[in-house]
């Protein structure tokens, strides 16, 4: 079993960066707009003759409220008409990327995200799945990973039953604070009954996946109102838990400057309530995954990590990392061989293109030899906590020595400061600096050193 994580006030302090989170590498600040609709379909044809499993993720970006830290692709409206378009317009898509795969090629993964999925009527649901079930290989056996982000203000029993009847069976519910004080300065009222009556449906129904996301760093947060919002989560025993740590980044995200930064926790407040909530999470049998994911060890999360086979892409850590990911919808990214591409993030230029039966892709990246062999070991030191440098020699046919020598000085200060075990087989992340995985990741990334730290989060 993996060590427990330990705290190391003096460690975080130090290595405390802004950074990627590195749900791939290259990461998508390094998408440009040489990439298009043509490098997809070739992309998806190498996909169709090498018969690789799909993982398909469908954005919604409807949301009837707005949530003032959310730094999500959406559209605020009461007007639910507005997906109808919208949904045209995705159904258009799915045709056109369905036929340049074989129809054998299974999803074993699927995930609604948004926005709020939820937002479709229930005739919306059923329709936009009958479509991706006619133009898709999806699993009729419920044996895929099929989830859908949940908003409990909008959802109730009846939309619960819709759901796994439509074949889904894991939940991601948004919660982020239950103080009502918190819920006020985000805009986003939200009652711990609400929350239970959907988790409660789910079970019921025997969803086989529950998971609970949590913001720490809110204004009006205190250390101890976000512990008595973690013990209340623990009581709802969520099979995993997301703590993340909110970035207050008002020039780029508009909602944001509806916050009063007077009322921010400040930093040394913030660490203390992601100290005390691993404590809580950890004493109530909880297991850190990494970056800000925690599972109860019989999940699969938790399994694969055991076993090291965990892997990361853009919807995070995940078990299917071996499928080829297709993003559906405005702003979605898909992740196929070498190929990373974003559709349009603009609402109007994402229809309009597919009302022309184009494609909205609008960036991109192609993996060169050397993205290939960073990715590989920023993936196994992200989701293993450990990098044997034999698998990455005999991968890629280098010597890991000498390919990141002018690294080694870096890494032996990280030794030095008990943030890594370094030898000449392997680096082992110690307990000490679990949490700062993502400082460890970034000494590998050849881009960031081009890139303005500002636009990433901190690390904690």
């Amino acid at each position: 079993m993996l060590d427990a994580i330990r705290w190391d006030t003096d460690l975080i302090r130090r290595y405390d960066l802004a950074g990627p989170r590195y749900t791939s590498y290259p990461t998508a600040v390094q998408f440009d707009a040489t990439i298009g609709s043509f490098d997809l379909f070739h992309a998806l044809r190498e996909s169709r003759k090498a018969l690789r499993p799909l993982s398909l993720y469908v954005h919604v970006p409807f949301c009837a409220n707005i949530c003032y830290y959310c730094a999500c692709n959406k559209v605020i409206t009461k007007d639910r008409g507005r997906a109808h378009a919208y949904l045209q317009r995705l159904e258009q898509e799915i045709q056109l990327i369905a036929c340049h795969l074989d129809p054998t090629q299974k999803v074993e993964q699927l995930h609604f995200g948004g926005g709020t999925p939820t937002f479709l009527s229930h005739d919306e649901l059923r329709q936009l799945m009958a479509q991706l079930r006619k133009h898709f290989n999806l699993l009729d056996d419920d044996s895929g990973d099929y989830g859908i982000e949940i908003d409990p203000r909008e959802a109730d029993w009846s939309t619960m039953g819709l759901l796994r009847e439509l074949g889904f069976n894991r939940v991601s519910i948004g919660l982020q604070d239950l103080d009502p004080a918190v819920q006020r300065a985000v805009n986003r009222l939200q009652s711990l009954e609400e929350t239970r009556a959907v988790i409660d449906a789910a079970r019921t129904l025997q969803f086989r996946s529950i998971n609970i996301d949590l913001i720490y760093g809110l204004p009006r947060q205190t250390p101890d109102n976000f512990a008595r919002t973690v013990e209340e989560v623990i009581a709802l025993q969520p099979d995993r838990l997301s703590v993340f740590n909110y970035a207050h980044l008002p020039e780029r995200f508009m909602p944001q400057r509806r916050i009063n930064s007077n009322e921010l926790p400040t930093p040394a407040q913030k660490l203390e309530m992601l100290q005390r909530t691993i404590e809580q999470l950890t004493a109530a049998g909880y297991r850190y995954i990494g970056m800000d994911h925690f599972a109860l060890p019989d999940d699969e999360l938790a399994i694969a990590q055991e076993e090291s086979t965990l892997q990361r892409n853009f919807q995070g850590y995940t078990t299917h990392g071996h499928c080829d990911l297709i993003g559906l919808g405005v702003s979605a990214i898909s992740q196929i061989g070498d190929l990373s591409c974003q559709n349009s993030s603009d609402l109007n230029l994402y229809q309009n293109a597919l009302a022309t039966s184009q494609l909205a892709t609008s960036r991109g990246l192609l993996c060169n030899a050397d993205d290939r062999v960073r990715r590989a070991v920023i993936q196994q030191l992200i989701c293993r906590f450990s990098l044997e440098f034999a698998e990455i020699e005999q991968a890629f046919n280098i010597d890991f020595r000498g390919y990141f020598g002018e690294l080694w000085p870096q890494l032996q200060t990280m030794a030095q400061d008990g943030l890594i075990e370094l030898d000449n087989d392997r680096i082992t992340v110690l307990p000490a600096g679990r949490l700062l995985v993502r400082s460890v990741c970034m000494v590998f990334d050849r881009y960031l050193e081009q890139q303005n730290r500002e636009r990433y989060s901190k690390v904690i």
